[in-house]
Parts: C-alpha cells; sequence; structure tokens
C-alpha cells in the first residue's frame, strides 16, 4: 500500500537506536526524506549509512532532546536544508538497567531526573518547536510521540519511566486537542517488551525471566523493533490516517490486556 510518504521530511529523535533506526529504515523505504537525531552524530552513522546502501534518503543532526536551544537549532537546520518539517517521530527516551529497578523508597534521584528530562521533557521541547514550524506550512504536518505499555500499564520498580511515558500520553492527547483545527495531527504508540541489545541484558539472556515475561504476554513472544516502525509510518500518514488524532496505539501483544504482570 502506498502510504503517500514519498519526499515528506521525517525527524526522528534517538535515530540510533534499534526502535529509532527501524523506524527510519521504515520511513526511507516509502521514500521519505529522513532525518536521525540524537547526542552524538557516531551513534547515527550506522543507521545513515544502512538506509543510503538501500537507495533511501538520509542525513543526522545533533540535538539534546533536554535542551531547548539545542532543539530550537535541530528544527532551524531541517527546515534550512530540507524546506519543510512534516512529520516528527518523539522517540528518543532513556530507563534504568537492572541496578536501578528499586521501589519508590530506594529509587535514585539522578536517574529519575535523567529520564523525566529525557522522556518527558525532550517530547515537550521537540513537540514545541516542530509544531510552530508546521502551522507556517501549507500541510501541517504530524507528530508520533513513543510513550510504553508502562504509560498505559504500571510497571514494578520502574516509577520514573512509568512517570514519563505516562505523561507522554496525556501531554500527546492534549496537544492533539489544541492542534485539532489548526490540521496538525499528534498521536502515540506504546511498546510492549521489543527484542534489541537492551531487552535482552533486562530480560531474555535470563532464562527464567524470559520464561516469566512471556508467560505474561498472551502471544508469548517479543515483538520486533519493525513492528513499531509500521505503525509509525501507518500514523504518520495523512492518506490513510487522516482522520486519527489523539489515538493511542498499544502493541504489545495483548500484555496490557492481561491479568498477570511480569
Amino acid at each position: 500500500m502506498d502510504l503517500g510518504l514519498e519526499g515528506k521530511v521525517v525527524v526522528i529523535t534517538g535515530g540510533g537506536g534499534a526502535i529509532g533506526s527501524a523506524i527510519a529504515a521504515q520511513f526511507a523505504r516509502e521514500r521519505a526524506v529522513v532525518v536521525v537525531t540524537g547526542r552524538h552524530l557516531d551513534t547515527l552513522e550506522k543507521t545513515i549509512t544502512s538506509i543510503r546502501e538501500e537507495g533511501g534518503m538520509a542525513d543526522g543532526v545533533i540535538c539534546d532532546v533536554t535542551d531547548s536551544h539545542s532543539v530550537e537549532q535541530m528544527v532551524e537546520r531541517v527546515v534550512t536544508e530540507f524546506g519543510s518539517l512534516d512529520i516528527l517521530v518523539n522517540n528518543a527516551g532513556i530507563n534504568g538497567s537492572n541496578e536501578y529497578r528499586q521501589k519508590i523508597y530506594d529509587y535514585d534521584d539522578g536517574l529519575w531526573d535523567r529520564i523525566l528530562h529525557t522522556d518527558l521533557y525532550g517530547v515537550y521541547n521537540c513537540s514545541k518547536y516542530a509544531i510552530r514550524q508546521m502551522r507556517k506550512q501549507k500541510t501541517k504536518g504530524n507528530l508520533v510521540n513513543i510513550s510504553s505499555v508502562a504509560g498505559v500499564q504500571p510497571l514494578r520498580l520502574q516509577i520514573g519511566f512509568t512517570a514519563a511515558k505516562a505523561g507522554v500520553i496525556n501531554m500527546s492527547k492534549a496537544m492533539a486537542l489544541e492542534m485539532a483545527e489548526e490540521g496538525v495531527r499528534i498521536n502515540v504508540i506504546c511498546p510492549g517488551s521489543i527484542m534489541f541489545e537492551g531487552t535482552k541484558k533486562l530480560f531474555y539472556n535470563d532464562k527464567d525471566k524470559a520464561e516469566k515475561m512471556m508467560a505474561a504476554i498472551p502471544v508469548h513472544h517479543p515483538g520486533e523493533p519493525s513492528d513499531i516502525a509500521c505503525a509509525a509510518c501507518f500514523l504518520a500518514s495523512d492518506k490513510v490516517s487522516p482522520y486519527t488524532t489523539g489515538e493511542v496505539m498499544v502493541i504489545d501483544g495483548g500484555w496490557s490486556s492481561s491479568i498477570r504482570y511480569f
């Protein structure tokens, strides 16, 4: 199916990670112009090179989503070089590794600050400057914000991540309400357990943890980054999703519908 994304300028924050790079690759296959951002260019080079080798258009821009000035400069550079900003995928995010999995009374204050500043404030910063630009354009554009199943169904020992991702959901809905009359759409994707190096370290390299996780997920297997990538392209398409805004798409193998929790 042609999603009508050819020539669209797409910015993907956190574009060097597993999900970000998969999203970038899928937009490139739809013939969009892909711009991936991150704090370090070397983390983006693999994504950019891979897309270009397949004949796609890709570039990278250094951007710290926690710094509003850095975000403003990123948006200005994208528009200067490519003429518009049609789609923003707010994908940049962090979570704590195993040693940080603590109850609220022992939770690390520094981790709380880092997660909130990246996962929540980062979405706010990027959305704000992207929407300012989109309002100026004839074709207004849209945002796809990456939350988590943890924003829908709270998870144990992840108080910072859960708070930030729940905030992304309601913030996105509020933005969708504000921007609907101006033609800017905002939607959310909530991934469940997606297989990549980070989740391997947290769960899947440990047989007992992996079995418990799979027992809690009705389909009994993790998702793939490509599952999130395809959903992002669907929601970003004005051809197939023009009436979709303020929507929360949960892609978790039925995990959040289950009464069993990991």
